[in-house]
Parts: C-alpha cells; structure tokens; sequence
C-alpha cells in the first residue's frame, strides 16, 4: 500500500515537471509570436523636416543611408553613451559606419526601422 502511494506521489510530480515545461514554452511561443506582430509596421516615408522634430532622448530619429530609424528606446542603452544624440533628428550615416562599430550592430539596427527618407 505504502508502494503504491508513494509510485503515484512519484508519478504525479514527474508528470508535472513534463507538462509545465511544455505548457510554459507554448504560451511563451505564443506571446512572441503576439509581439512580433505589433512591432512590425508598414514603412513611411519621412521628410528631413519631419525627422528634425525627433531630436530628443525621449524622441530619437536618426537617417542611415536614406533610411529612417526609431532609435529612442535604444538611447539609454547604447554602448557609446550619448554619442547617439549628436546626430538625432538628422542624418547620422557617417557615425555609424565608423570604426567603433561591430558588424553586429548592422543587424540589429534593421529592428528600429520605420521607413525611408523622402527623395
């Protein structure tokens, strides 16, 4: 008797470590998937003037090789410190191809696009 209460104590804790696991790596998947979506947005297109206007901490725009770039929540974590604000509002194509980049970073910036510059 003591056997078999114990076999099923067993059974029930080892079933539990299989589901959960599995239970939490779905809904996991699922909110990804959720968030994925919101983030992506059609592209824009964004005239200088308008890019001006998104020169803060807070508000952070930056062009890269006619490409518009929502940086603002990246501002406080940026390696470079406030180095990335010099160019806010404007075009900074040329501090970020320079030497103090890793090629990782030209991956990463694609998550913060929003559009292309206005021709």
């Amino acid at each position: 008797m003591v056997i078999a209460v114990v076999a099923l104590i067993l059974g029930i804790l080892l079933g539990g470590f299989i589901l959960i696991p599995r239970t939490l790596s779905k809904s996991a998947q699922v909110e990804k998937v959720d968030s994925s979506n919101t983030r992506k947005k059609e592209p824009r297109l964004c005239n200088k003037a308008e890019i001006s206007l998104h020169d803060k901490r807070t508000d952070c725009w930056i062009i890269i090789k006619g490409k518009v770039y929502d940086v603002t929540s990246y501002v406080e974590v940026h390696p470079g410190g406030d180095a990335i604000l010099s160019h806010a509002g404007g075009d900074a194509t040329e501090g970020f191809y320079g030497p103090q980049h890793a090629s990782l970073v030209y991956d990463m910036v694609d998550e913060f696009y929003i559009g292309d510059l206005e021709q």
